[in-house]
C-alpha cells in the first residue's frame, strides 16, 4: 500500500470508531428489500455488513420482503398478482405462495448468505413462537356518490396486532442474528401477509431499538429540487407532507418511519439499498447514504 492509501484506510477505521462505541450492545432493526435483494453483489455486501455489525458488538435484526420473488413464482404457476391501493390481494392460493417464497426460499437464502460470510443467523417467520400476532387488515373505499363506504376484501392481508419479542431475546442472548419473514398469525391460526416495513417498525419499537434502517430503491427523502434531505424531525416530515414534497410511494414508508420514532425508536434511516455496503456507510460514517429521521 502507498502512504496515501495507508492514511485513507486508517482514517476510515478511525471515523467508524465513535459510531461503533455509540452503538455497542444496541439493537438495530434493518428492513432488507428492493434492488439489494435481487442483485448478487449487493446481497453479498449486505450480508458482510450484517456480519461485521455483529462482530463489533452491535445487534442486528433483519426483516425482509420479497415482492419480486413472489411475483415470479405466481407467474410460473399461471396466476396474476392483483394489487389494490398498493396492497397485494392475497387469496388462499396466493398466501400459500407467499409462505413458500418468504418463509422458505427468500428467508433461507438470506440466512445461508449471512452464515457463509461468517455469521450465525436463524430464519423465522412471524408465526414462529407467536412472534407476530396479526389481525385481518380492513380497507374501505368511498366516493361522493356512496352513502356508505365499500369494504374491500384483500384476503389474507394483515396488520400487526402485537409483537412477542421473547424468541428474539433468546437469540440475542445466544449471539444469533434473527432473519424474519413478515408473515403473522391470527387468533384463528391463519397466516397473514403483512407489509415488511410495518413489521420492521413494530419490532423496532418493541425491542427499544436504537435505529431502524429501511432499505429502498431511492436515495432517501428528496426536496422539490431533487436534493437529499436528512437530519429531519417528525415535525419537519409533517411539514414536508403538508406542502407536497413527500408524496406517492414514499408516503407509506415515511409514515412507518414516523410511527417508529413516535414509538420510542431513537432514529430511522431511509437509505439507498442500491449502494454497496449502504448499511455500514449509513451507520458508521459521518456522511451516510440516506435520510435520517428523529423524533
Amino acid at each position: 500500500m502507498t502512504s496515501p492509501e495507508i492514511a485513507n484506510t486508517a482514517n476510515v477505521l478511525m471515523e467508524a470508531l465513535p459510531y461503533i462505541q455509540r452503538l455497542f450492545d444496541k439493537t438495530v432493526v434493518i428492513k432488507f428489500g428492493g434492488n439489494a435483494m435481487v442483485d448478487k453483489a449487493l446481497q453479498d455486501a449486505f450480508a458482510r455488513d450484517i456480519v461485521l455489525l455483529k462482530q463489533v458488538g452491535i445487534n442486528p435484526v433483519v426483516v425482509h420482503g420479497g415482492g419480486p420473488q413472489i411475483n415470479n413464482l405466481l407467474e410460473r404457476i399461471g396466476k396474476k398478482g392483483e394489487f389494490i391501493q398498493g396492497m397485494r390481494v392475497t387469496d388462499r392460493e396466493t398466501m400459500d405462495v407467499v409462505q413458500m417464497v418468504l418463509g422458505g426460499l427468500v428467508n433461507k437464502d438470506i440466512v445461508a448468505l449471512i452464515n457463509r460470510h461468517g455469521g450465525r443467523a436463524v430464519g423465522l417467520t412471524g408465526r414462529d413462537a407467536g412472534l407476530v400476532r396479526a389481525r385481518k387488515l380492513t380497507m374501505t373505499h368511498k366516493t361522493e356518490e356512496m352513502r356508505e363506504p365499500e369494504i374491500i376484501d384483500l384476503g389474507h392481508v394483515g396488520e400487526v396486532a402485537s409483537i412477542d419479542p421473547a424468541i428474539l431475546q433468546i437469540l440475542d442472548a445466544s449471539d444469533v442474528i434473527p432473519v424474519i419473514a413478515p408473515i403473522g398469525v391470527g387468533e384463528d391460526g391463519e397466516a397473514y401477509n403483512i407489509n415488511a416495513d410495518v413489521v420492521a417498525s413494530k419490532i423496532a419499537q418493541v425491542l427499544g431499538a436504537e435505529k431502524l434502517l429501511l432499505l429502498t430503491n431511492t436515495p432517501g427523502v428528496l426536496d422539490k429540487e431533487g436534493k437529499l434531505l436528512t437530519g429531519l424531525t417528525a415535525k419537519d416530515v409533517d411539514a414536508l407532507i403538508a406542502d407536497g414534497t413527500i408524496y406517492g410511494g414514499m408516503l407509506p414508508k415515511i409514515n412507518f418511519a414516523l410511527d417508529a420514532v413516535r414509538g420510542g425508536v431513537k432514529t430511522v434511516q431511509i437509505i439507498d439499498g442500491r449502494v454497496p455496503h449502504a448499511v455500514l456507510l449509513e451507520l458508521l460514517t459521518d456522511q451516510g447514504v440516506g435520510t435520517l429521521i428523529r423524533g
